[in-house]
């Protein structure tokens, strides 16, 4: 039996205000003024310029209201609309284009060569949807048997596997070498194909990957010796030398147009007579205001029929439209207000690295720290530490690299993870590559420094630098 429960709960929604501003807050500054852009457009009661501000002490009331309910001196007043960023800048305007080189892509590439096999018209739609199978990185991992269902039900072109093997093999012979891959065994021996009559480095190369692969991958060279009876020391360096020098992405370097972005910082840290400053990439000071325009057409509703059902109409489309202008203008101050406040905590938090530029200096810091020094949630923090990047007088550095876990010393101190991880680095560096450094070795190598580490702590720091097991650091 259904019936009806009638029950009360607590909850927070966003206003849309709030929702404004974390959106904003996210974008990185190279990409704000796109997004100003697009606002342009949906907008028109947004506009670019300066307007002359009055001393006033107008207060925005952004809840809904009726339209025949508001006061239409909230709207005649421009006061707050225009306005300049604090930390713009005194110098000539910036370009806003972002440079993209163009060329053309892989998919471009190989089409064009597929046109050079002189196909028939069937073979040609075989290779075509080969070739659509190709992935960024230039392998193909899509099973025979479902492109040969792909070309049954998209392009009504009846085939089997073995004649979509034999266009593959065409497709293989394409430029860059190693390309239509179905992993990268066949990726590693398809390039070495094409230098077999170079040396016998080259050969023995292939051997390798043809018979020994799984010992390959995982660098057991005794074992290959052995099964391949080697005798020939030196021709078996020179041959996995060889293998080395393989692209084992061969997609990678012809993935089409590539955008060239440039790293642009969205704080500049000087010193100023030994005082660290902080100011916002001028990018984040556009001019904006509320159309005046817009402004006027309120001003002729309050002197015409309030009646009209017509003008009440235009007049609710234009109010929601100054609303959303104003309340664009306002995310925008909110955001660079957190961002000076956030990158203002972390100047004084890590103060020392920014004076000197010495990691060794980096305290441990994590997001909680500076949510609770600027009184903001840590999600907020985590929004501006992962988009943005300041530039100092020892080079750019994204805001989450000053963000670390702690490492207790023997002294009792806590130093930085950063730290930490640089001298595991330094011992991996220098370490015999013939006998690499194990986890546990590592660890008393830490320990004997004064770092209180555990083994498992050393394996995450090795893999988080991305450096291999030592087995798999073996050298010749």
């Amino acid at each position: 039996m259904q019936k009806l429960v009638l029950s009360q709960s607590l909850g927070q929604r966003l206003s849309p205000q709030q929702i404004q501003f974390i959106k904003l807050l996210q974008v990185p500054t190279a990409e704000l003024d796109t997004r100003i852009e697009e606002e342009l457009e949906i907008n028109p009661a947004l506009e670019e310029g300066k307007e002359e501000l009055e001393e006033d002490n107008y207060e925005e009331d952004y809840e809904e209201e009726a339209t025949d309910d508001f006061d239409i001196e909230d709207y005649l007043h421009d006061d707050d609309a225009g306005y300049k960023m604090h930390g713009d800048g005194n110098g000539p305007e910036e370009e806003k284009e972002m440079p993209i080189a163009m060329g053309t892509t892989l998919n471009d590439q190989l089409m064009t060569q597929l046109g050079f096999l002189g196909l028939d018209k069937h073979q040609y739609k075989i290779g075509k949807q080969l070739i659509g199978s190709i992935e960024s990185d230039g392998y193909i991992r899509r099973e025979i048997n479902a492109i040969v269902n792909d070309l049954a039900f998209s392009q009504n072109v009846n085939t089997d596997e073995d004649e979509v093997e034999s266009v593959l093999a065409k497709i293989q012979d394409f430029d860059p070498a190693g390309i239509a891959a179905r992993n990268l065994e066949e990726c590693l021996l398809l390039q070495l194909e094409r230098k077999l009559d170079q040396s016998e480095a080259v050969k023995l190369a292939y051997q390798i990957i043809d018979e020994c692969f799984e010992e390959f991958s995982k660098k057991h060279y005794e074992k290959i010796v052995k099964k391949l009876n080697i005798e020939d020391e030196s021709l078996f360096k020179d041959a996995i030398d060889t293998i080395k020098r393989l692209n084992p992405k061969p997609g990678g370097s012809g993935s089409g147009a590539v955008r060239t972005q440039f790293l642009m910082p969205d704080f500049i840290l000087t010193n100023q007579n030994g005082e660290q400053v902080i100011t916002l990439n001028s990018r984040n000071a556009p001019d904006l205001r509320v159309s005046p325009s817009y402004s006027e057409m309120l001003k002729a509703y309050d002197k015409g029929d309030k009646k009209d059902k017509k003008l009440k109409e235009t007049v609710g489309f234009v109010k929601q439209k100054l609303d959303a202008a104003k309340w664009f203008i306002d995310a925008i101050k909110q955001r660079q207000f957190t961002l000076l406040n956030t990158m203002q905590a972390i100047l004084e938090y890590q103060y020392e690295f920014f004076r000197e530029g010495d990691e060794s200096k980096l305290r441990p810091m994590i997001l909680k720290d500076i949510a609770e020094k600027i009184d903001m949630d840590i999600s907020t923090v985590s929004r501006v530490a992962n988009s943005k990047s300041v530039q100092t007088e020892f080079g750019i550095y994204p805001l989450k690299f000053f963000f670390s876990e702690g490492i207790a010393t023997d002294s009792g101190e806590d130093v930085s993870s950063r730290e930490v991880k640089n001298t595991l680095r330094e011992f991996i560096d220098k370490e015999d590559k013939s006998k690499p450094l194990s986890d546990d070795k590592l660890e008393k190598l830490l320990k004997e420094k004064g770092y209180q580490i555990a083994r498992r702590t050393v394996a995450k720091y090795r893999e988080q630098l991305n450096i291999p097991v030592a087995r798999l650091r073996k050298e010749l």
